[in-house]
């Protein structure tokens, strides 16, 4: 069993973390569990590097063996990942609000994550029968159909597929990285929504798309997104990783 102890040393690090040798606890948990802490809190920002396995071996004055296994914890949670050649990076934590109307790329950009996407379909096609009873269409019609991969920094987030009446959106391939700025400029932004959220298991291709091993945790939301004058305009399944998105509501008595 490796053993380390720390050295005497006034950086920052160190204090924040709060490393005791004579705990139980191994030090590359303490380590792991203090940079996620810092992470979760905020203190490391997602656009920071963190210190590699030999610069942090040497700030914390433990084995470098110590420093990967810790490091290696947080890249197998999803908190860190690892760029070729860069170093070991924090990934987004997205803390969606419950309470408020707003697009993944309104919510990325107040946090100041840079938003993406990465298409997979964007193409019309045949209504399902939930499609038809939710946007009042005829049987045959026909709906625009989008198919990403959301980013945030360069980080897979979410996996996500909208349907939307092709009165609002006839060429699909005119949507760009923001739906709802699309759906403003028709003067079709939906002001009103219901979402419906259920755990799920990533599939094969899920986890491929997203980065993730088979069967991880996900979290499926269905929001089914109306205008102004009552009218569906939306109805959109995500996929989200568990590891990166937070959703918060505040409850009043």
């Amino acid at each position: 069993m490796e053993h380390d102890a720390v050295t005497p040393t006034s950086d920052a690090l160190v204090a924040e973390l709060g490393l005791n040798p004579e705990s139980s606890t191994p030090l590359y948990l303490q380590i792991r569990n203090g940079l996620a802490r810092l992470i979760r809190e905020g203190q490391l920002d997602s656009h920071d590097a963190l210190p590699s396995e030999r610069v942090l071996a040497e700030r914390l004055g433990i084995s470098r063996v110590t420093a990967r296994k810790a490091i290696d914890r947080l890249a197998n949670e999803g908190l860190v990942t690892r760029r070729q050649g860069s170093g070991n990076y924090i990934v987004p934590l997205l803390e969606q609000p419950l309470t408020r109307l707003t697009s993944f790329t309104e919510e990325l950009q107040q946090r100041g994550f840079a938003p993406s996407s990465r298409w997979l379909r964007r193409s019309v096609g045949a209504a399902s029968p939930e499609e038809l009873v939710a946007f009042g269409l005829s049987p045959g019609a026909r709906v625009a159909r989008l198919e990403r991969v959301r980013l945030a920094d360069e980080t897979p987030m979410a996996y996500e597929s909208t349907a939307l009446p092709t009165s609002v959106a006839l060429d699909p391939e005119a949507v760009k990285d923001s739906l709802y700025a699309f759906l403003a400029e028709r003067g079709a932004a939906p002001t009103r929504a219901l979402q419906h959220f259920r755990a799920a298991n990533a599939s094969a291709r899920q986890a491929d798309l997203l980065a993730i091993p088979p069967g991880q945790a996900l979290l499926f939301i269905t929001r089914v997104g109306y205008m102004d004058d009552g009218r569906c305009v939306e109805i959109t399944h995500t996929w989200c990783r568990s590891d990166y998105y937070d959703f918060v509501v505040e409850l009043r008595r």
